[in-house]
């Protein structure tokens, strides 16, 4: 059983994909993918022009969709990355993860906050215009 795990290892590490075909998965432009290549956020190998994606860049666009949709800015992400691409000491990453998160907690309570003055504020706003036209 080990030998499995071990041959199916190895071949996960040989899969790659093309821009196309990450493209069509994550239902992303090619543009994009260039995009976050020069954020320097995947860094596929090259065969001639053409780009070749191994499974961590595929798994690392995957991270880096999901983090924008978790309001993530893409330096964000990078650090991320390098913490686990340059960090020797899981420690240390989770520290500096624990401080990302809470940042990222605090940005969005306060958002919470704006968004929750606004809708009273627009509420008022109504209320006003309903009791204007009630007495035309």
């Amino acid at each position: 059983m080990a030998a499995t795990q071990s041959e199916t290892s190895h071949t996960q590490d040989t899969i790659t994909y093309t821009i196309g075909e990450l493209a069509k998965e994550f239902d992303i432009t090619t543009r994009s993918i260039r995009f976050y290549e020069d954020a320097e956020l995947l860094s596929p190998a090259r065969n001639g022009q053409t780009r070749v994606y191994s499974a961590k860049d595929r798994t690392r666009l995957k991270l880096v969709l999901r983090g924008k949709r978790l309001g993530f800015s893409l330096q964000e992400t990078k650090t991320i990355f390098e913490l686990y691409d340059n960090e020797d000491t899981e420690e240390k990453q989770l520290h500096i993860m624990l401080e990302l998160i809470e940042e990222k907690k605090q940005r969005l309570i306060q958002q919470q906050k704006d968004i929750a003055d606004v809708l009273a504020d627009l509420s008022e706003l109504e209320s006003g215009c309903k009791d204007s036209l009630a007495k035309l």
